[in-house]
């Protein structure tokens, strides 16, 4: 019996991974709510690990937001994410766990890295100001598994996934990302009758995304590799304008108002790619097709709703 303690089970990559490993014959899950055990206290955690002794751990836990949250609260982000990586890490560590999955982002590439972003451009170049704080926490991260394995030998590694989104995303409207904020914003406007929406930007930019159960797919792939590389990308390859995107996801909604452009708003980098050659060379790849994913996605959205599970 195999016991994986999962970091973080009750967010959204959180949720996936217990959905993923769930199924799976001779493994135990372990996990622990926010209120159970503070992740950014060292001897809390430590002594969780030392009672708990799980085979292994994944750190899917992490003080996320979109761009208004992150320009907002820079210490807060780096501050938590620091914290739950240091505690997390260390105490594994400590107690014996013998392998370790990080995830991080993509954002801790630099803004200006060439597309699409290989493993290799870490650390080259200035990060995106607007989210800089939690990229430093999560490079933090990844450079405190790879150091642990290089010093004790401990098989602890890490892996970036691109944009992701699926069940149990954050819908605020605020603090949430592009593809969420869109779901709620065309499905509002469709209740509502709105005759138009107004898109920020010229649509021109192009990002890639992952569903979230994919990303879970690839963890339990990497956790099965004898000598996984210290992080590796994880992501579909491709990428949309998010001309399309927004066009997919009115679609989806069933939004059949008029949408228009506002190019006086900014339009962010042009283009975040990740380059996924490491891990398709691997034998591994994406699965979940862009369109469908939206979909099932929209209806998680709906089902959340109704059951009031919708994170606003």
């Amino acid at each position: 019996m195999t016991k994986i303690f999962i970091a973080g089970h009750r967010g959204m990559v959180g949720s996936a991974l217990v959905r993923r490993f769930a199924r799976e014959p001779g493994i135990t899950l372990v996990v622990r709510d926010r209120a159970q055990l503070d992740l950014t206290s060292q001897s809390a955690v430590g002594a969780f690990l030392s009672s708990e002794k799980p085979d292994i751990a994944i750190i899917a836990a992490a003080k996320v937001g979109g761009i208004h949250a992150n320009n907002t609260f820079p210490a807060d982000f780096l501050h938590d994410n620091l914290a739950i990586a240091s505690s997390t890490i260390h105490g594994a560590f400590r107690s014996g766990v013998g392998r370790l999955l990080f995830l991080g982002s993509s954002c801790i590439y630099p803004k200006l890295a060439a597309q699409p972003m290989t493993e290799d451009c870490l650390l080259t170049g200035s990060l995106e100001p607007t989210n800089e704080a939690y990229a430093i926490a999560k490079i933090a991260g990844l450079k405190l598994c790879q150091y642990y394995r290089k010093q004790h030998r401990v098989m602890f590694h890490s892996a970036m996934p691109t944009n992701l989104y699926g069940p149990g995303d954050n819908y605020h409207p605020k603090n949430s990302h592009v593809l969420p904020a869109l779901i709620r914003r065309f499905h509002e406007a469709k209740e509502a009758r709105t005759h138009e929406v107004v898109a920020w930007g010229s649509g021109t930019p192009m990002r890639e995304f992952l569903h979230v159960d994919d990303l879970a797919d690839a963890c339990a792939f990497l956790l099965g590799q004898d000598n996984p590389p210290d992080w590796i990308n994880v992501g579909t390859g491709t990428d949309v304008t998010i001309r399309e995107l927004t066009e997919i996801v009115a679609q989806v909604t069933g939004y059949r108002g008029r949408i228009s452009w506002d190019a006086s708003m900014p339009d962010g980098t042009p283009r975040k790619l990740l380059d996924v050659s490491k891990l398709s060379a691997l034998g591994w790849k994406a699965r979940i097709a862009l369109r469908d994913g939206v979909a099932s996605t929209y209806q998680s959205f709906l089902d959340e709703m109704k059951s009031g599970a919708l994170r606003l």
